[in-house]
């Protein structure tokens, strides 16, 4: 599915990775730098290293200005306030741009260890913006919209011959011109309904998805994988939420132990060490069912996706590939848990766009607690 840099609409279909027989609650935990170059299994290092073009010292250079990075995002945050307009990294020179307002904020991006960019709208604005749409009556043309700090502006992503009727209704909103970007021909997502991350498991449905990751008691995954009391390989879906949401907890047996890793697909796990969330920009890796490990970077959070089943909210949109069956499987930033797989466009042979629900969300929805190794 194609994505749009400004206020969100996309108009392309959406598809659920998740393969059909028819077709207090837990905290982020975080990480200091070199814990989290140490910790991260040298399969997953290689991996990264393929998917930056370096090797695997570069890769753990990228880890460590990522962990850095995240600091720094944090006190831009709080040292710009209004005007905070949202951070992207490069991490081709491992640097943390941070989008501001005004000149103040801009000094205190500096402070904070950013290289500041000034722009126009804010990102409560284009936050505001990207309410607004999904409060409209919108048009089947547009399957997702998302907000792209880069270019200070909420995508909208249209599928091919939508675009007068994707240009109408985004005139309707009175929002500001520069503030909303259509991106056109866009391929729309759709469901792909095809105890480690990563790994396969049935459903009573009929259908087949993937675990994302294991907590006290089961593991979290796609909710549009199940619904409640549906019964699986492991166990039977205790919660879920879909769509709206796209999460979904399975409660497993006793005769199956869940453990905080995630399958590689060369032969390994990857030992899961807490879930802070990346800064955009970042490389992530996603293990799934059908395509097994594949990475790529961060493209924006808060992205809004209309699947033929509804809307889906506050997920994370990545270059990342993936396939039907890999819904529900693991996204990680080095040993960070990210999200699991919701659905996407595209496939792993010409490349595609995949979207994530974030796991703190799922674990603070249920008061899980995730496992760590």
């Amino acid at each position: 599915m194609n994505r749009i840099s400004k206020a969100v609409v996309g108009a392309a279909a959406f598809g659920l990775f998740l393969t059909t027989a028819a077709t207090a609650p837990a905290l982020a935990q975080t990480a200091a730098p070199d814990a989290a170059v140490e910790g991260v299994d040298a399969r997953l290092l290689a991996a990264m290293a393929n998917s930056l073009g370096t090797d695997t010292a570069g890769a753990q250079d990228v880890l460590r200005f990522q962990a850095d990075a995240t600091e720094t995002q944090t006190d831009v945050i709080e040292s710009t306030g209004d005007a905070y307009a949202g951070t992207w990294l490069d991490e081709s020179s491992l640097t943390v741009y941070a989008a501001v307002t005004d000149d103040a904020a801009s000094a205190a991006a500096v402070e904070a260890g950013a290289v500041p960019v000034e722009v126009d709208h804010s990102l409560a604005d284009l936050e505001a913006i990207s309410a607004q749409i999904e409060a409209s009556v919108i048009p089947d043309v547009i399957p997702s919209w998302w907000i792209d700090v880069e270019t200070n502006d909420v995508v909208v992503d249209v599928v091919a011959g939508g675009e007068q009727s994707a240009t109408d209704f985004v005139a309707s909103l009175g929002v500001p011109a520069d503030a909303v970007r259509l991106e056109t021909g866009v391929e729309a997502p759709e469901t792909l309904a095809t105890i480690r991350g990563g790994i396969a498991y049935n459903m009573s449905n009929g259908g087949r998805c993937s675990v994302g990751f294991s907590v006290q008691g089961g593991f979290i995954t796609a909710g549009h994988c199940g619904e409640v009391g549906t019964g699986t390989t492991y166990g039977t879906f205790r919660g879920s939420s879909f769509p709206g949401n796209d999460y979904a907890w399975v409660a497993t047996t006793a005769d199956h132990t869940p453990v905080g890793q995630v399958v590689n697909y060369s032969g390994g796990t990857v030992a899961v060490r807490g879930s802070t969330q990346a800064a955009v920009g970042a490389t992530v890796c996603r293990s799934g069912s059908t395509t097994g490990w594949h990475c790529g970077q961060i493209q924006a959070y808060n992205t809004s996706v209309r699947y033929a089943e509804g809307t889906v909210s506050g997920l994370i949109r990545t270059n990342v590939c993936a396939e039907p069956g890999d819904s529900g499987g693991s996204l990680l930033a080095g040993n960070q848990a990210q999200g699991v797989t919701s659905g996407g466009s595209g496939n792993c042979s010409s490349g595609g766009t995949t979207y994530f629900q974030p796991v703190n969300e799922i674990l603070q929805a249920y008061g899980l607690r995730l496992l760590t190794s």
